[in-house]
Parts: C-alpha cells; structure tokens; sequence
C-alpha cells in the first residue's frame, strides 16, 4: 500500500490543514493530494505543475486537488489530466471527504462565503518537522485591492480557546516543543467569540494552561491590531518568543491606500520601534510587495527607505501578481521586469539588513531549536549552523555562542 502523498503550496495554514488531511486519508492507498495556494500567479503554476508531475510520474495513483486555488476556480483544476477530484477549503477538512467511496462522488466544492465556524481537529504530528503549526483563526473580513484569499477562505472565524489548549498539549505531549500559531488573519481571532478576546488574551491564556510549553511564536500580524497584551508578553514571558513578522506590504502611505491596507508607515515604523524598546534583539520580519499597481520609482523608493531605515532582517519579497477580480487588477500595471527589478532591490536590502543584525549577536548566548542536527532557528530567528562539525539532534534545543557570520546566516559553537 503507498500511503498518501501530499504536496503543499503557500503559507503556514496550508502546513496545518495538510497533516489534518494526512491524518484523515491514512487509509487510502496509491492517493496523490495537492494543496494548492491562490497568493499569486507563480504559485498556481507551481501547483498546477505538480499536478502534471504527479500524473506523469504516477499514470496510476488518484490526485486529489484542494486550497485556496482550488476553491476559487474548481472547474480550472478539474479540467487538468488525473485529477480525480477538487475539494473545497471546508471538505478538504472532513474526514468523510476521504474515504474509497467518496473520492469516486465527483468534487465537493461549497460556498466557502456561508462558512461560520471553524471545526476542531487534533494534530499531533508534522512530518519532517520539528516545530508546530496550530491554527487559531480562518477566513478574512477585510478587503485588501491585492487580495484574493478571502474568497478562497471565507469569512473570519476564530477557534475557541479551549479547542486550541487541547491541541497544543497534544502536540507538547508528542515531543513538540515549540508551537507557531497560524491563520489567514490572526490578530483578527476572537472578534466572533463571546466578549471579543484579543489574540494576546489567548496567547497569555495558553502559556498559563499548558505550562510545559516551551516556546510559542505568532505567524504574520497585521500591525495596528496587535493588542497590550502581546506587548506585555513580549516584555516580560520569555516563552513567548521575540520575533514579530510584519504583514507590511509597502512603505509608502500613498501605496498603503491604494492597497486599503488599515495602517500607514508611521504605524508600522511605531511598532518597530516599541518592539525593540522592549527586547533589543527581537527578530523582525515583513512581507511585502513591489510593483504594485501605479508604484513609481519614487513611490518604490519610499518603501526601499523605509526597509532600510528600520533595518528589517527578514524579508518576504513578492512581485506583484494580478489577481483575476480583485481591484488592484484594473489598476495601471507595472512592467514585470520591473517588479522583478524592484523586488531584488528589496531583498539585497533585506540580506543586509539580515547581516546587520547578525553581526549584532555575535558573542550572545542564543536558544536554537534544532531543525537538522546542524541546523536550527534561534528564539529571534535568526537561523543558525553548528560550527566545526558538531552535532545535536533534530527537535533539540541548545544552547550555543555564535563565532561567524555569513550570508547564509549565524555559525555557532554548542555551550
């Protein structure tokens, strides 16, 4: 029997969902399973690559294709060679989507806009992996002029808090010992509970319920929504870890309305700053886009400036991709050379900035959590490579002193 085969595109959540559906299709034999991601262009054709890969390489097996991509435009992946079936975000989640019967009922596609709750699964593995994802929130209210995820996520829902504490000591209880908490729009968590939560209330709650939680860190936060009390934890629980990965976008205010995001740069450049007053040597990380939609070269400049004035290490850099039916789509495009231009500029900034702050470490006691057993991430981020040949042990976390740096990132000695 070959067991199901799984192939993930996009974010954090997408890693989540794809081990609840490893766990629900155990059972089926010869199953390929691509979990597609609808953020841009590059990543659609990536998938849609690893479809034609799949049924090339395995005329036999049955895929089954599923993810943002898949809910928005289900015919589309349908209509692709050995596809068996297309899943919507909400089926791909119930296990009655993955028995023999039902893989032969045809695609199950439901109006992902209808969605109201989040149901609750119980993951306890992540495979090849030593640090955990748990989702705390799906869906998006907002409407961002770039953004297509809504449509392929639904509206927001937040995971009760009891649900999530269950999940993490799961995870605890199997060997994880650090645990990444994910969603599609994270600081909006608890806005559909009783009494409107913020996300740090939770976060505060489940250090407290689960305290052989070693370390728990935030996935990508919308800058004006993060609340007193992560702030407070970021100054005082030092189980909480310190890195803040920004969902920024541009630098430039006029560009930032353009997009209908709901900060500007003086709201981001104010949580940078707050953030480092508080612990120096947090790790922070944005993502961001170049070429949007009537960015001209002063309006990239903008962004340019404000990445290296704040000294952002870690970067995520996206070209901008159309969106079919989004309203940055109808905007004056840039030439995509240009984008491409402008994102290399943006992460040659980023790797210095990255460097910078390295160098910064040198000679501080770091935490690393072993991902490889020479290689790890420590508790800001900064990834991290055993010096001299020494080695730890996957999931370990050891203490070390970094001696060099490089453009790959810290080489450390174990203390």
């Amino acid at each position: 029997m070959k067991k199901p085969e799984i192939l993930t595109f996009g974010c954090r959540l997408n890693t989540y969902e794809s081990e609840v559906m490893r766990n629900h299709a155990a059972a089926l034999d010869n199953v390929v399973i691509v979990n597609t991601c609808a953020v841009t262009g590059e990543a659609e054709r990536q998938a849609r690559q690893a479809v034609r890969r799949a049924h090339r390489d395995r005329p036999d097996a049955r895929i089954v294709v599923t993810g943002c991509a898949a809910q928005i435009d289900p015919e589309r992946w349908a209509a692709l060679p050995g596809v068996t079936r297309v899943l919507g975000n909400r089926e791909k989640l119930d296990a009655a989507s993955w028995s023999e019967m039902a893989l032969g009922q045809g695609n199950a596609v439901s109006d992902i806009m209808a969605a109201r709750e989040t149901a609750p699964h119980l993951v306890t593995e992540f495979a090849g992996r030593t640090r955990a994802f748990v989702e705390v929130q799906q869906g998006c209210d907002h409407r961002c002029t770039f953004c297509i995820i809504p449509f392929g996520r639904g509206p927001s829902r937040s995971v009760p808090v009891g649900v999530v504490v269950e999940q993490v000591r799961a995870l605890v209880q199997s060997g994880y010992r650090e645990v990444v908490l994910t969603g599609v729009d994270i600081t909006s968590w608890g806005d559909d509970l009783p009494g409107r939560p913020p996300l740090g209330q939770l976060c505060r709650r489940l250090l407290g319920l689960v305290p052989e939680l070693e370390r728990l860190r935030l996935s990508s936060v919308d800058p004006v929504e993060i609340d007193e009390d992560i702030w407070k934890l970021l100054e005082n629980e030092p189980r909480f870890m310190p890195y803040l990965h920004l969902s920024l976008q541009a630098g430039s205010d006029i560009i930032l309305k353009r997009m209908k995001r709901r900060h500007l740069t003086a709201d981001a450049q104010a949580v940078v700053a707050r953030a480092r007053g508080l612990r120096p040597d947090i790790g922070i990380g944005a993502d961001i886009i170049a070429g949007f939609p009537t960015e001209d070269e002063e309006l990239f400049e903008q962004t340019l400036d404000f990445v290296r004035m704040n000294a952002l290490p870690y970067l995520h850099v996206f070209p901008y991709s159309e969106r079919p039916g989004t309203p940055a789509a109808r905007m004056p495009a840039i030439a995509v050379p240009a984008r491409k231009e402008r994102a290399a500029r943006l992460r040659a900034a980023g790797a210095q900035a990255a460097l910078d702050f390295h160098a910064r470490l040198m000679g501080r006691t770091l935490r690393v959590l072993m991902e490889t057993d020479t290689s790890g991430h420590s508790e800001e981020f900064a990834p991290v490579r055993l010096a001299d040949g020494a080695v730890s042990v996957a999931g370990r976390i050891e203490t070390v002193r970094p001696v060099a740096v490089d453009d790959n990132g810290l080489v450390a000695e174990i203390l």
